[in-house]
């Protein structure tokens, strides 16, 4: 059944590559359009890894050391991801897909050190790959000089900086900043909502929602260490990795601490695919915290 999902997960990132169906944003073809229905296919893949990626950690936990059988076939799965993520234009999900792999192949015990060099080799091909183009290299690079970048490359970073600072320890109030109406800041209601939502609640309300993420992301460890089935402990591990990994892209590109990259923020940026996979995976954590209790 999880190979099966999977199947359909590829199936799904393959639609945007079909003429007619691809709807594109951002010089991205990341969304499918069928009537008057988009969904981002992406979305649904990171799920189905994850379910993926537990089935067989969970069916072959003797064989950890075996890379064979193992570490070789999660990589499989992990490149043919990133490939089709790539000829989207989705490197933000690339990003993820490869830290979820990588969090449950750790906590599932595939030794470290073969591990590590898969890593470290991932990343580097991540980074020559950013620094393949101009176009590309100039995109990541921008966060390093956001000042000086700000009129074109950095424009939406620093007004999303501009958004933060004037909110100041308690906002401007809900709905009164002009970011939400996109006045100046381009995608205020999806990657940069984080940015409305310092504008508008300031500095508490940032507070309460990072709050709100840690919370969520200690409770799913929690619950992850509680069950005693290892196929639940690590669907629980990968959520956890998927959300924290998603929000902190999110956030620290909008804080100009690292290369914006296109993603959402989990639970509150605007659109349909991200918020339903999002909740999806909030009730199965809810799910296998009470067949853990």
């Amino acid at each position: 059944m999880v190979t099966v999902l999977l199947g359909v997960g590829f199936a799904l990132m393959c639609l945007p590559l079909v003429p007619g169906l691809a709807a594109r944003a951002n010089s991205a073809n990341e969304w499918v359009a069928v009537g008057g229905l988009t969904f981002q296919p992406s979305e649904f893949l990171k799920l189905a890894v994850i379910l993926y990626c537990a089935r067989l950690f969970a069916a072959r936990e003797a064989e950890m050391t075996d890379l064979g059988r193992t570490l070789r076939p999660v990589l499989t799965v992990a490149l043919v991801a990133v490939g089709l993520c790539l000829l989207q234009g989705d490197f933000g999900s690339c990003v993820v897909l490869v830290s979820i792999v990588f969090v449950m192949s750790f906590i599932a015990g595939t030794p470290i050190v073969p591990l590590a060099l898969t890593g470290m080799t991932g990343a580097t091909g991540g980074f020559l790959f950013a620094l393949s183009s101009k176009r590309r290299a100039n995109r990541f690079t921008a966060f390093l000089n956001i000042t000086g970048n700000r009129d074109h490359l950095s424009y939406q970073t620093w007004q999303g900086m501009i958004a933060i600072a004037q909110g100041g320890l308690t906002g401007q109030g809900p709905g009164r900043g002009s970011a939400l109406l996109g006045d100046y800041l381009p995608l205020a209601q999806s990657d940069f909502i984080f940015a409305v939502i310092a504008q508008d609640f300031g500095l508490i309300g940032v507070i309460g929602v990072l709050g709100g993420y840690l919370l969520l992301v200690y409770a799913g460890v929690q619950v992850a260490l509680a069950t005693s089935d290892r196929f639940a402990s690590l669907v629980a591990a990968g959520i956890v990795g998927w959300l924290a990994v998603q929000t902190t892209i999110n956030v620290g590109g909008v804080t100009g601490l690292m290369p914006l990259t296109g993603l959402t923020l989990p639970f509150f940026s605007a659109g349909g695919t991200s918020l339903f996979l999002s909740m999806t995976a909030a009730g199965l954590l809810l799910s296998i915290a009470r067949n853990a209790a």
